[in-house]
């Protein structure tokens, strides 16, 4: 056998054991026996590099996205659905499609269970030998336009990398389609991670939903594949359109091409089939391992959904059944009020602890004190919890009744920081109360955290522990702490060891050294994770500022455009004076981002911060984009593959010359840029008359701009 031949081979074996392991739940091989069969591929594709193939299952882990991920639009908008609560709601929507559809015909629905995760997009390209590998995972982002989040994707072993030319076939299934379906992280893998994250100090993750989702756009591929995820396939699409006739065979077809498809599925004929698919279905929400929040029901006929259409958000071809949200009562024992990063004051409810959904809950947020009054709430009443989407507790309403009698205690919010004492100011036209003392301890230990998050300078070993040890918080408020005995002497004095982010990067190996569990190892891994976020970048540095309002996107427009922290303060100088709109001219940023950017450098300590950042090291520069207007107020839609520019690329162009991609053909759409396998896109934009443009095309556009009239 030739190594080509046994590398085949090789892979062929890994893809079925694969399948069966991760999508069948039926493994035939032992750990050990897998891990000697990708052994010998690994070696073999060594020896032999130019036979390695991004669809190989050693390629499962890649490098990391160089600058973030890249912002791309949907073939067809990713919709939410209209929920249904109770029967008869259930039964209004089921009347509606039967009166929009001719009375001869019959409706048929098909069940699913409504996974708790987050929707993604994987879009399948022509092969080898007829096969289909996968090029590209979107999130489902706005709808329209979602992220590129391909590298990680690619470690989801639910996910195939590849699918044969003879399961293509089996599956009746071009070799170009997109499959659509839900990421859920187990409830087995969410409990091992929050306990890892225990272990090393930092916060545990609310739910399996928010850890999926921040799961699936961290930035180091290695760590979504030890997380684990499932995803679950429910739609074909081809060029933004249904592939296949009906929804059931919809699902078989996913099923024979090996996708994990979720096996509570029905095909039923009528409402009253429907109510008691979920009336069944809502009991096995505990025992299946992963989150649901209800059943989505759909028409099965593709043709009759495209009859019923779409309102401005949702199909009328479908329905999310939502089940009741889990609820319990208990009393208000107390509310404590936490000071967040930006000296938000958040009330907390302290509850006695009760069971709800199979989770204990003892604190629940009550938002702000507006809520506080809406509700009318009092410290010892006893109030109705709800776990929000089945995720996060929040007091819905006070019970009062002979059982739960009213409590005395009015909740009073706080006119002082509860942690530095300061006063509380409230902005107007805001519902918040905020500290407004930067230097202010709580503000600091969550500004540092917030700097050492995975998705901001991603300092690993940098949680909650490790920053109050390192504020000295041997009492809770930071600066120096002593321990004091009950005759009220102290008898240790613990100084901090940072004061600001800065102070990080002066860390010393003997200051970690004299901190409690930390040894040599410790401190050196996290010495290390330090001053490798130096090299963060300016994007970075921005996120990790917490200027207000500045998220990921705006963080890397910014320093796209301006290319330095020095250039970006002096546009905000410049707006201060009001010389020009410096910042508004940056893509997406707006009056407020532009204020909160103007008040951020307006404070002297902000300036010190980014000045001291500078001189111990910190990147402060990105690769500046020039951009011109070319392009401005103009609406493309890509489609097809060009002979040189990735779709990626192209869209950068367009954009960095002003003008918009969207993932749909319109009236409003000014030019589609077509390559090869074009497809519907191209069929539309022909109809409505919009002017179509080759590579060649685009780039002289580029260049000139559209012809003046």
């Amino acid at each position: 056998m030739t190594p080509d031949q046994e590398i085949q081979e090789l892979r062929d074996q890994l893809r079925h054991h694969e399948y069966l392991y991760y999508v069948e739940d039926a493994p035939d091989l032992t750990d050990a026996q897998y891990d000697a069969l990708m052994n010998r591929l690994k070696k073999l594709e060594e020896k032999h590099p130019e036979l390695v193939t991004a669809d190989s299952p050693s390629q499962r882990v890649g490098g990391k996205p160089k600058d973030g991920f890249v912002k791309m639009p949907h073939s067809r908008p990713m919709l939410s659905l209209d929920n249904a609560y109770n029967e008869e709601e259930l039964r209004a929507w089921g009347q509606r499609v039967r009166d929009a559809l001719p009375s001869t015909e019959a409706v048929r629905y098909v069940c699913e269970l409504k996974l708790d995760g987050l929707s993604l997009a994987l879009q399948y390209a022509p092969g080898a030998g007829g096969s289909a590998h996968l090029e590209r995972g979107l999130t489902r982002g706005d709808g329209s336009i979602g992220e590129d989040v391909t590298s990680n994707v690619r470690t989801i072993r639910s996910v195939p990398l590849s699918i044969s030319a003879a399961k293509l076939k089996a599956a009746g299934l071009p070799q170009s389609f997109e499959v659509r379906g839900e990421v859920v992280l187990p409830q087995t893998a969410f409990v091992k991670m929050n306990e890892e994250r225990e272990a090393a100090g930092q916060a545990p993750a609310a739910n399996p939903r928010n850890a999926a989702a921040g799961t699936i756009r961290t930035l180091e591929p290695n760590i979504v594949a030890q997380r684990r995820l499932d995803f679950y396939a429910y739609f074909l699409l081809k060029d933004g359109e249904f592939l296949l006739s009906q929804q059931s065979t919809t699902l078989e077809a996913l099923k024979t091409s090996g996708f994990r498809v979720n096996k509570y599925a029905k095909a039923l004929k009528s409402i009253d089939e429907v109510v008691k698919f979920i009336a069944d279905a809502e009991p096995l929400r505990d025992t299946l391992g992963y989150e649901i929040d209800g059943v989505v029901v759909k028409v099965d006929a593709t043709a009759q959904q495209k009859r019923l259409g779409f309102t401005g958000k949702a199909p009328r071809w479908a329905i999310a059944y939502k089940f009741a949200a889990r609820a319990g009562i208990t009393k208000l024992e107390d509310v404590l009020f936490q000071v967040g990063r930006t000296g938000k004051v958040t009330p907390v409810a302290a509850l006695t602890p009760v069971l709800i959904g199979g989770t204990t809950v003892t604190r629940a947020t009550l938002h702000n004190a507006d809520e506080i009054a809406r509700l009318g709430v009092r410290i010892g009443d006893f109030v109705q919890v709800e776990r929000g989407g089945d995720v996060i507790p929040k007091i819905v309403e006070v019970v009062e009744d002979k059982a739960h009698p009213r409590g005395t205690k009015e909740i009073l919010f706080p006119e002082f920081c509860p942690v530095c004492k300061s006063p509380l100011m409230k902005v107007e036209g805001e519902v918040d109360w905020r500290c407004v003392n930067n230097s202010c301890p709580a503000r600091v230990r969550e500004e540092l955290l917030h700097w050492a998050a995975r998705g901001v300078m991603n300092i690993e070993g940098l949680g909650d522990a490790m920053v109050a040890q390192l504020l000295g918080q041997g009492a809770e408020l930071g600066g120096d702490a002593e321990v004091v005995t009950e005759e009220g002497a102290p008898v240790v004095t613990r100084k901090a060891l940072i004061k600001t982010i800065g102070d990080l990067y002066r860390l010393k190996r003997e200051d970690l050294l004299g901190l409690e569990r930390v040894g040599d190892k410790t401190a050196d891994a996290l010495l290390a994770q330090i001053a490798r976020s130096k090299e963060a970048g300016l994007a970075r540095v921005l996120l990790g500022l917490g200027v207000r309002f500045v998220g990921e996107r705006t963080a890397q427009l910014l320093a796209a455009h301006f290319g330095s922290m020095q250039e970006l303060e002096a546009a905000a100088s410049q707006d201060m004076e009001r010389a020009s709109p410096a910042l508004e001219a940056v893509t997406e940023v707006g009056p407020k981002v532009a204020q909160a950017i103007v008040e951020f450098f307006a404070v002297e300590k902000n300036k010190d911060l980014v000045r001291d950042l500078t001189a111990l090291g910190l990147t402060m520069t990105a690769e500046k984009r020039v951009t011109t207007s070319t392009l401005e107020g103009l609406t493309f839609v890509l489609t097809g593959s060009l002979p040189n520019l990735t779709r990626e690329l192209a869209k950068e162009k367009i954009e960095s010359a002003g003008g918009r991609v969207s993932g749909s053909v319109s009236k409003k759409t000014d030019y589609v840029v077509a390559g090869e396998e074009a497809g519907s896109k191209l069929d539309k934009a022909n109809s409505l008359g919009v002017a179509v443009l080759d590579e060649v095309g685009l780039l002289k556009l580029l260049e000139t701009g559209p012809a003046k009239d």
